[in-house]
């Protein structure tokens, strides 16, 4: 308030009556400022009293006018709010509240999309598998369809050479026909010659070539083949590369092999041990073989492995040599009966 208002306000006080300065001035004592309360006071009692009271109301009247003039910006100011305990907590519950709702919707929205993309990595696996499956079976009926293909092509085949394998049935009957008459002609053959000769009918009959000694016919090849190229010619006579087991054959094959090397039926190349070509087991005899042998040796430029098979030498005993070695052989088969 300025100190005009309070001016106005003393004159005011004078033209009235006491009872109503009575009632202002109780009303001003708990409204106003406890200064301008003295002041109401002073101007009560002023009609009452002398002057000298009335010239210290009115230097109280000017140092309240400063002091009112000083205090005014305060007295026109609002009173500071103070809040309670209760009013703080109710300011701060319903942040607090909306703080943890969303805590617990992120924490709840975090597990779900952490499920969400644990199934999702499972579906993407069982995808990738059924991918897997689904090539694999893809491949599979593409080869399939390549073999069933070849099926139809061999069926084919099988049809165009129907006829051709019926005539080869009827060449091989033939084939059969002939191998019986040539038999029959070899064993007529066989007859006759003992006729002529007035031989034992106890001897046998030999191809032509062939020498026949106690029931077994032999032949000396002046052809050089190796080891195993000699057993598939004996093979294809009806024959088998030299097998020895009495002394009496020994004797009439060595005196017939002085002039050159011969290979026999005797290796070591299939199990490590010395057998004969029809996979019977060989006894070993040293005074058949030349002295020192078989030696196994491996130093003889002729390619990979020792010397696996043996061979009738000049002197008349058994040597081993590689079996790539070209050479003559002896073949021995049962001689026929007339």
């Amino acid at each position: 308030m300025s100190s005009s208002f309070y001016l106005d306000f003393r004159m005011f006080i004078r033209d009235n009556n006491n009872i109503l300065w009575k009632c202002r001035s109780h009303f001003l004592r708990s409204k106003l400022h406890p200064l301008v309360r003295k002041t109401v006071r002073c101007r009560l009692k002023a009609p009452e009293e002398d002057r000298n009271l009335k010239r210290n109301c009115t230097m109280t009247d000017y140092q309240l006018d400063n002091k009112i003039d000083n205090s005014a910006l305060w007295i026109k100011e609002a009173p500071p709010v103070s809040f309670s305990g209760v009013s703080r907590f109710r300011r701060w519950l319903f942040p607090a509240l909306t703080a943890t709702f969303i805590l617990i919707l992120i924490i709840v929205l975090g597990v779900s999309n952490m499920r969400t993309s644990t199934r999702l990595w499972s579906v993407e696996q069982s995808v990738s598998n059924l991918s897997n499956v689904i090539q694999s079976l893809n491949t599979s009926l593409q080869h399939a369809q390549e073999r069933a293909k070849e099926v139809k092509k061999l069926q084919f085949a099988v049809e165009n050479n129907k006829d051709q394998l019926t005539s080869v049935s009827e060449a091989l009957k033939q084939l059969s026909a002939v191998d019986s008459l040539s038999r029959s002609i070899a064993s007529l053959r066989c007859s006759l010659e003992h006729i002529i000769n007035n031989s034992s009918a106890a001897g046998g009959c030999c191809p032509l070539g062939w020498e026949e000694f106690d029931f077994s016919c032999y032949f000396f090849s002046s052809l050089t083949l190796s080891w195993n190229e000699s057993r598939a010619w004996c093979d294809q006579q009806e024959a088998h590369l030299l097998i020895l087991h009495s002394d009496k054959a020994w004797d009439f094959v060595t005196r017939r092999t002085t002039h050159g090397l011969f290979w026999v039926g005797l290796s070591d190349w299939r199990t490590g041990q010395w057998e004969w070509v029809n996979q019977t087991p060989y006894t070993m005899e040293r005074r058949r073989w030349v002295p020192g042998q078989p030696d196994g040796w491996v130093d003889h430029g002729l390619g990979a492995g020792d010397e696996d098979c043996a061979h009738l030498h000049a002197s008349g005993h058994f040597n081993d040599l590689h079996c790539s070695t070209k050479m003559r052989f002896v073949c021995q088969r049962h001689s026929m009966r007339p």
